[in-house]
């Protein structure tokens, strides 16, 4: 399949920390293993290639998937009214988007990735894909699907552990036996989504802010790591936690999140 964008870049954002089952091929083109399937994506200029192991409403699924219909442009351009200093940040993140990964495995994921760096939480996830997932063979390969609820569910702490889960088994482990309801944040608002998701044991401000930006779309929540800190720093001469969630809530509100983002992403890439 081959579908125009506009104001799309792939490689920023499949690469820029949202999701972490992914392969970067030798053309240039990235493996990404989506919930109900694999798929292979590549941007030629304003074009998108894709193949996958299940084309149904392909088109559909990707426009869903990379937030392709979401008004960006509206939003880049309310930020820099507010500051003209993110026109440089969001120049060079031009094309970003916030992907819409399945809630389940986001919650995972970013349980996961607390105190933990990206090989080892993409190694565990697809530990726990290959005990749980469904498998599928897609360019002469081998990929497993991230399970369900359901089936991840029926698992015992062992076998978690075995999945090279860290110190991080008990809390999935108690999430999957628990009666925690990742619809209930629907209902909710930020600040109540935020601390129904830290009544779980192994999840912090940071990791529920990841959560809901990046599970549920919730642009007025951010998490603030070390790259964000060494930017408000350079930028603001503004430092600590606290003072930099006050300066990004007044100042950007419902966009904390994307402005987050792009500061988080300007910053990596230039350093």
């Amino acid at each position: 399949m081959k579908l125009k964008v506009d104001n799309f870049n792939l490689k920023d954002t499949v690469t820029c920390g949202q999701i972490f089952r992914f392969e970067e091929e030798q053309d240039n083109s990235y493996t990404v293993i989506l919930a109900d399937r694999v798929i292979n994506i590549k941007q030629v200029g304003n074009e998108l290639e894709v193949t996958s192991s299940n084309e149904d409403n392909l088109e559909e699924v990707i426009r869903n998937y990379f937030d392709l219909d979401f008004d960006y442009e509206t939003i880049n351009n309310k930020l820099i009214e507010i500051d003209k200093n993110n026109k440089e940040i969001i120049d060079s993140c031009l094309g970003l988007k916030m992907i819409n990964e399945p809630r389940f495995e986001t919650i995972i994921s970013y349980i996961l990735s607390s105190n933990n760096r990206i090989p080892q939480i993409k190694k565990a996830l697809d530990n726990i894909s290959m005990t749980y997932g469904h498998k599928v063979l897609f360019n002469n390969k081998e990929y497993y699907l991230f399970p369900t609820k359901e089936k991840l569910s029926k698992c015992d702490i062992d076998t978690l552990r075995n999945c090279k889960t860290g110190f991080r088994d008990k809390y999935i482990y108690e999430f999957l036996n628990s009666n925690f309801d990742i619809n209930k944040i629907d209902t909710l608002s930020s600040e109540d989504a935020l601390n129904y998701l830290k009544s779980l044991n192994g999840v912090g401000d940071k990791v529920a802010s990841c959560i809901l930006l990046f599970g549920y779309h919730r642009f007025d929540v951010f998490p603030i790591d070390t790259w964000v800190k060494k930017y408000m720093k350079d930028k603001y001469n503004i430092e600590g936690v606290d003072n930099i969630q006050k300066f990004v809530k007044n100042k950007y509100n419902e966009y904390s999140g994307l402005a987050i983002q792009y500061m988080f992403h300007y910053k990596r890439n230039k350093s």
